[in-house]
């Protein structure tokens, strides 16, 4: 297996909005920025975090290109293509590689019939460029099967289900890159070497994601008060806390 495209944690990037509800992609591309500066190492844009469901083809690529001109080119810029069928996530995934992605998060679909034949289409589609294929079985039922992993064409992974049995047979049967996107066991996924995180929780306190990752328990017990808030109430709990920290827009699309 190739090298990660990063170790640490990332942040699943929240999407901005002004107070009409229109996509500020340059304030959403400057948080970003913000958050690398804070110790992040990748940035997903467009995905469940980023209300994906709400945005236009048209507003995925201005997110895209102005976090990509936002960031370091050695931080990793990933773009969420998940969608309810094959044909959708192939023409989110041909235009996230031709608008600069440098790899693709891939929710799977609703009722995951066929996933080899979704993420086979999608890898066709990525060409060259990295997959990650996405398990969140609370937004997508019923996610991805662990024993179903290493015959699909990806690098790697992202395992929101918080589930500490099902990260231990990921471990155990899947070689590729594994990603947790729970901040409720970042500790045990660090310590277990996961190769890293992908987390709503580091829009808002990447410094303490980052110590729990490294091991850090009180860091770990300390993220716990957000977690819960941006769970509770997505995605205006995690909006309020970004906007007490960072001063950014609670404008939500959803909800």
């Amino acid at each position: 297996m190739a090298e990660p495209l990063f170790r640490g944690v990332g942040v699943a990037l929240a999407t901005l909005f002004d107070d009409t509800g229109g996509l500020d992609a340059k304030a959403t591309a400057g948080h970003a920025a913000t958050l690398v500066d804070l110790g992040v190492r990748a940035v997903v844009v467009a995905g469940s975090t980023g209300e994906a469901p709400t945005l236009t083809l048209e507003e995925r690529t201005a997110l895209l290109t102005e976090v990509r001109r936002a960031v370091p080119p050695a931080i990793p810029v990933l773009a969420g293509t998940g969608a309810p069928s094959r044909r959708q996530a192939v023409a989110l995934t041909r235009a996230a590689v031709d608008h600069g992605a440098d790899a693709v998060l891939v929710l799977s679909p609703p009722g995951s019939s066929d996933l080899r034949g979704y993420y086979g289409a999608v890898a066709e589609a990525a060409g060259s460029t990295p997959v990650l294929a996405y398990h969140y079985p609370k937004s997508s039922q019923p996610g991805i099967p662990v024993e179903l992993l290493p015959d699909l064409p990806i690098q790697g992974t992202k395992d929101s289900s918080g589930d500490p049995e099902r990260l231990l047979a990921e471990l155990d049967g899947f070689d590729g890159w594994l990603y947790v996107g729970a901040s409720s066991i970042l500790t045990m996924a660090g310590a277990l070497g996961c190769t890293g995180a992908i987390l709503a929780v580091a829009n808002v306190e990447p410094e303490r994601a980052k110590a729990a990752f490294a091991g850090n328990a009180s860091a770990q017990r300390a993220l716990f008060a957000g977690h819960a808030a941006a769970r509770r109430d997505f995605p205006h709990g995690l909006k309020r806390l970004m906007a007490e920290r960072f001063g950014t827009s609670t404008s939500a699309r959803l909800g």
